[in-house]
C-alpha cells in the first residue's frame, strides 16, 4: 500500500521547502542553490531554468494512478517495490519522491508510481503500465533484475530510463544508472590516497561480486596512477571466523611487518568491525597502515570501533543528505534509509528537465548536459554509455561520527594546469 499522502499546509508549516536539484550552469562551471521560498536572484546569461514551483502529490494510499486533470500534463512513472521484501525502502524513495514534487516541480507534472513487487514479472507489468499511461519518462526500477527485466520494454516504447541499480552492465541504450557503483568510490578513495603518498596497496575483501568487483577496480586505479595492489585476500561472506584470511593477508609480507601501506576493505556493518577488529591482532597496525574503504561505510556508528577511527573512505558530501534527512523526518516522523534520497533526486532531475520546451527535456542530449546536477548526494551526470559520475567526498571516521578531509568538487569542469 501506498504511504498517506502528504499535504500542501503540511510542507509549508514545517517548513520543507529547501534546496532542490538544479541543473548546472554549463558556462559558469558551477551552480547556484535556490529556495522556493526565497525570491529567485536575477536572471543569468547562462541558464534559463525557471525557479522551481511547489506542487502537491498526485496519488494516495487508494490510487495508484493520479487523478484525471485539464491540460497539457508531463506524466513521468516511478517504479519501486512498494510491497514485497523490499516494500519499506521503496515505500520511503516514494516518500521523498513526493517531497520532490512539492519543492521543486511545476503544476503541469504529474508523477505515476507502479509497485514492481520487487520481482522481474512486476516490473514488467509496472513498466507495460507506465507506457499505455503515456508516461514520457520512466524513473526506477531499483533492483538488477527489474531493470533487466525493463530495460527492453522501455526501448521499445523509445522512453529513457533512470534506474536506481549499481549493476553497470544494464547501463547504455536508453538506461542511465542514478545509484552508487563501487568504481566511483574505489577510484576516489584510491586517489586521495595516493595523494597521501599511498602506494602500497592491499584488500581483503567477500568472495562476492561487489568484493570482486571492487578488486578489479582496485587494481585498475593502482595501476593508472603507478601505485601497487600486491595483497588480495578474499573471504566466504558467511563465515564466522575471519581469524584464518587476516592471518594469511598478514602473513605475506616477507618481514616481521606487513609491505602495504593501505589496506581496503568493501564490507559494512558488523562484518566490517569483525574484520578491521583482528587487523591488529595479526600486526596490521592502523595506527600504521591506513585502512580504507567503499559507499558501504556511508552509515553512522562506525567511530564505536577502535581500529576504525581514523580510517578514510569517498561518499557523497553530508551536508546535503543531512539538510534531506531534517526535512524527511519532518515529514514522515521517521528517518530516511540511505538510498531513500536516489527517489528524491531522480524525481526533481525529471521536474527540472521537464521545464524545458516541449520535447527536449528527456532526451540523450538532455540528460547527458556534461555539466551535469547537483541534488541531496552531490553533482553528478550520466555519459553517453549511461553510466554516471559523481562527485564525492574523502570522509575520515571519529569517535563521534566522521569529519571531511577532502570536499566533494562543485562542478565537473577541471581545474586549470
Amino acid at each position: 500500500m501506498f504511504r498517506p499522502s502528504l499535504c500542501r499546509a503540511a510542507i509549508q508549516k514545517s517548513h520543507l521547502l529547501g534546496t532542490c536539484l538544479l541543473v548546472l550552469a554549463a558556462l559558469l562551471g558551477g551552480c547556484v542553490a535556490q529556495r522556493v521560498a526565497a525570491p529567485p536572484p536575477p536572471p543569468q546569461a547562462s541558464t534559463a531554468v525557471a525557479p522551481p514551483q511547489a506542487i502537491a502529490p498526485s496519488v494516495t494510499p487508494s490510487e495508484a494512478p493520479p487523478p484525471v486533470v485539464l491540460g497539457e500534463k508531463i506524466k513521468i512513472a516511478l517504479l519501486l517495490p512498494l510491497s514485497g521484501p523490499t516494500g519499506g525502502l521503496g515505500r520511503a524513495m516514494l516518500d521523498a519522491a513526493q517531497m520532490a514534487l512539492f519543492e521543486v516541480a511545476d503544476d503541469n507534472f504529474i508523477l505515476v508510481p507502479l509497485d514492481t513487487q520487487g520481482t522481474a514479472e512486476g516490473a514488467t507489468r509496472a513498466a507495460e503500465s507506465a507506457v499505455s499511461q503515456g508516461a514520457e519518462l520512466i524513473l526506477g526500477p531499483l533492483l538488477a533484475g527489474e531493470v533487466a527485466a525493463v530495460k527492453p520494454i522501455a526501448r521499445n516504447a523509445n522512453l529513457s530510463m533512470v534506474a536506481f541499480s549499481t549493476d553497470e552492465q544494464l547501463a547504455g541504450d536508453g538506461t542511465y544508472l542514478l545509484g552508487f557503483p563501487p568504481r566511483q568510490s574505489v577510484d576516489r578513495i584510491a586517489a586521495f590516497a595516493h595523494e597521501k603518498g599511498v602506494t602500497r596497496l592491499a584488500a581483503l575483501a567477500p568472495s562476492t561480486p561487489y568484493g570482486q568487483l571492487v578488486v578489479d577496480e582496485l587494481r585498475s586505479a593502482a595501476a593508472a596512477q603507478g601505485s601497487r595492489l600486491d595483497h588480495v585476500e578474499f573471504y566466504d561472506p558467511s563465515a564466522t571466523d575471519l581469524r584464518p584470511v587476516v592471518r594469511r593477508l598478514a602473513g605475506q609480507a616477507a618481514t616481521g611487518e606487513p609491505d602495504f601501506d593501505a589496506v581496503l576493505l568493501p564490507e559494512g556493518g558488523a562484518k566490517l568491525k569483525a574484520v578491521v577488529s583482528l587487523l591488529p591482532y595479526f600486526d596490521i597496525d592502523p595506527a600504521k597502515v591506513h585502512i580504507l574503504g567503499t559507499g558501504l561505510w556511508d552509515e553512522p556508528g562506525l567511530g564505536s570501533e577502535p581500529a576504525l577511527v581514523g580510517a578514510w573512505f569517498a561518499a557523497p558530501a553530508p551536508a546535503g543528505r543531512a539538510d534531506f534527512e531534517k526535512r524527511f523526518q519532518a515529514a514522515y516522523k521517521q528517518a530516511p534509509p540511505r538510498l531513500a534520497s536516489l527517489g528524491y533526486d531522480a524525481t526533481a532531475l525529471a521536474a527540472i528537465l521537464a521545464q524545458r520546451p516541449r520535447g527536449t527535456g528527456f532526451t540523450a542530449a538532455a540528460l547527458t548536459d556534461p555539466s551535469g546536477f547537483v541534488g541531496v548526494d552531490g553533482i553528478f551526470r550520466f555519459r553517453s554509455d549511461g553510466r554516471a559520475d559523481r562527485g564525492l567526498a574523502v570522509l575520515q571516521i571519529e569517535r563521534a561520527g566522521r569529519t571531511v578531509i577532502s570536499p566533494a568538487p562543485e562542478t565537473f569542469e577541471r581545474p586549470a594546469s
